[in-house]
């Protein structure tokens, strides 16, 4: 395990090892050794928690894919995010006392119990730590306001490329590679999070491909030319990018006759 110590059989970690998980000092004021916090494993399919299930809980991934989505009355689905290591989950039931969202596992996942009366307690006696948190709570609200922005103001073909390099930066983060990686939700979580068809991710995935910007080898992504990706505004039409591939592959062959 990544981190914490057993007791009566299950994984603990203490509130040093959540604030380093959660990128947070830990409060100078509390002794972080005796507040010990439980893990819970998921399987991947599994929900953390339901919509309007009591909320008693905010949740930490320590490790795992996740995806938080809401649920019309005809049972579509709207993702709304795809936690991570070093995400917060359950933030939305602190108004209502009811989780407004749902929680699945897309992979196996840890995650770390933070029952809410808990931390509100040590709240009020350590300000410092409460501060922090809201920080944390803040962070998560900014991400979503960024990616509303984002749908408003980006073309398909760009959505899905801040996608893929905001994708690549979390890896990074997490001390993995950013250049290689596995797609842990479908082609139709991608859109339904993005606001786009599956087929519009799909076609789009494909000419980044077709154009050198990515490699896709079914959920596995390789990252080519980042920058572009970060500055790409619209796909050229498809005539176009086949006469650049022609070019591309001409020039590929000239070099290697030059070689001979």
């Amino acid at each position: 395990m990544e981190a914490g110590r057993q007791r009566q059989g299950r994984l603990w970690s203490n509130l040093k090892e959540v604030c380093d998980l959660l990128h947070i000092p830990a409060a100078c004021s509390v002794n972080t050794e005796e507040l010990l916090f439980q893990h819970v494993q998921f399987k991947t399919g599994q929900r953390v928690h339901t919509i309007g299930q009591i909320f008693d809980t905010l949740y930490i991934v320590n490790s795992g894919f996740l995806k938080t989505v809401l649920i019309d009355e005809f049972g579509n689905e709207q993702v709304l995010s795809f936690p991570m290591k070093g995400d917060m989950l359950g933030v939305d039931g602190i108004h209502t006392r009811h989780y407004s969202s749902e929680a699945v596992a897309l992979s196996d996942c840890d995650v770390i119990l933070l029952p809410f009366k808990k931390l509100t307690a040590l709240g009020r006696v350590h300000q410092e730590l409460e501060h922090l948190m809201y920080g944390v709570m803040s962070r998560e609200l900014v991400r979503e306001q960024a990616m509303i922005g984002m749908l408003g103001a980006l073309s398909a073909e760009a959505r899905v490329a801040r996608f893929l390099m905001s994708l690549a930066d979390r890896f990074a983060q997490m001390g993995y590679s950013s250049k290689l990686f596995n797609l842990r939700m479908t082609r139709h979580e991608i859109g339904s999070y993005l606001g786009l068809t599956l087929e519009t991710v799909s076609r789009t995935l494909s000419a980044f491909n077709e154009i050198g910007l990515i490699s896709v080898d079914q959920r596995t992504i390789g990252i080519k030319d980042p920058e572009a990706l970060k500055n790409l505004r619209r796909l050229p039409p498809s005539r176009t990018r086949a006469k650049q591939q022609a070019a591309a592959k001409a020039r590929s062959n000239d070099s290697a006759l030059a070689t001979l």
